[in-house]
């Protein structure tokens, strides 16, 4: 990066408003009617995402109806953008303060309240807005249910997805100072469909630009739903994850995508389509990861804990847990934000990916303690200050200082 130049990093994917519906018990025998019972049947699963017209063929009910059912007729405890693009691009923002970067969102919304709710929290952000288009749909939005006891108290949610105006994001809408930023990323684009179809071709128009290029992914109900049975296609082509530097996807996308239940088969497949770097996540289980590309150099398949001050403190300060939403994308937003610094800060050198991997895990970790994926800063750095110090105990967890 030229001395004097600031680090540019420009992503897209899925941005939409979430509301969190906490708590919801996954075994109350209401829910038990509702789970689904095969894949892409558009049952409830937990982990997992549908989209309301496949639920409400699935449960044969107005999903209004079933979802007051569940939840005991309460409202949402929070309202807040969501999506594993922008939360991520914001957390990433937040964490690169005092550092010369922007980080900038491109994508769509309405013309309605959820739009303008949009617009309006993210004036309260450091992300930089590349291109939000106004469609003619409605602005995208998840209804999440949480059970914070699920999973032996680790918590998991469920989301209930309305696609709306994302359907109108098109690959045209992308200019070219997104693919002339020095990072690109693709986050989520699963449930923005004619980005996700074009990615083999965004993706080599990236690197023909020379820009580092990342993805992250979503559970893909669409080609669940079409192909069941059959690895989720990721673009085009079998070929787009050549032109992937960094892929960041969970445990159950990575079987989904690989057409295996073993995660040492999972990175098998990934390097073997010549993907350059992956990290698994797995929730509250071990981060799985390699690398073998210039930009980290070569690190077989290992694997890292979870932070156990996050888990000892979600043990014993209750009343600070908000929920496991957003955790995976402010995951992601913190390998962003490390990654970021790294080039920054040591030009010209391999990026350290156990470091960007020990922010990310320090970040998706602090999610737990508030409600939503986004963080209300009440002023610049905050968030940048609050993550450090989880960040620096995880580093002397596993010994990385």
């Amino acid at each position: 990066m030229p001395s004097g130049k600031s680090f540019t990093v420009s992503g897209t994917g899925c941005a939409l408003l979430d509301y969190l519906y906490k708590p919801v018990d996954f075994n109350n025998p209401a829910f038990l009617k509702i789970l689904s019972k095969t894949p892409g049947d558009g049952g409830l699963s937990p982990g997992k995402l549908v989209f309301t017209e496949e639920f409400e063929k699935f449960s044969e009910k107005p999903y209004a109806l079933v979802r007051d059912n569940i939840t005991g007729g309460k409202p949402p405890i929070a309202v807040n953008i969501g999506g594993p693009s922008i939360v991520s691009l914001i957390h990433a923002a937040q964490m690169l303060h005092g550092f010369p970067a922007e980080v900038r969102f491109y994508g769509c919304s309405g013309a309605d309240q959820g739009g303008a709710f949009i617009n309006k929290k993210l004036k309260t952000t450091p992300l930089k807005i590349g291109l939000y288009k106004t469609g003619k749909q409605f602005t995208p939005f998840t209804d999440v249910l949480s059970d914070p006891d699920y999973d032996g108290g680790h918590g998991e949610r469920i989301f209930i997805n309305n696609i709306g105006a994302a359907w109108e994001f098109m690959p045209d809408d992308l200019d070219e100072s997104f693919f002339q930023s020095d990072l690109v990323v693709f986050g989520g684009t699963a449930l923005v469909p004619n980005i996700h179809r074009s990615l083999h071709e965004l993706l080599i128009k990236a690197k023909q630009h020379g820009a580092i290029t990342m993805v992250n992914t979503v559970y893909d109900f669409l080609n669940e739903k079409q192909h069941p049975h059959l690895p989720w296609p990721l673009g085009n082509s079998i070929e787009t994850y050549r032109f992937i530097d960094l892929l960041v996807t969970d445990m159950e996308e990575a079987f989904r995508l690989t057409g295996t239940r073993v995660v040492d088969r999972a990175i098998d497949f990934f390097r073997s389509r010549g993907v350059g770097a992956a990290i698994i996540t797995h929730g509250s289980n071990p981060v799985h990861f390699f690398a073998d590309n210039p930009l980290f150099g070569q690190i077989a398949a290992s694997g890292l804990p979870v932070s156990s001050k996050v888990l000892d403190e979600l043990k014993k300060i209750t009343e600070r847990a908000g929920d496991t939403t957003g955790c995976g994308d402010n995951f992601v937003g913190g390998v962003i934000a490390s990654l970021v610094k790294q080039l920054i800060q040591t030009p010209g050198k391999k990026a350290d990916l156990m470091d960007a991997i020990a922010l990310g895990v320090a970040s998706g970790g602090y999610a737990c303690f508030y409600h939503g994926g986004t963080y209300d800063e009440s002023s610049p750095g905050k968030k940048q200050n609050l993550v450090d110090d989880y960040y620096k105990d995880y580093l002397k967890q596993v010994g990385l200082v």
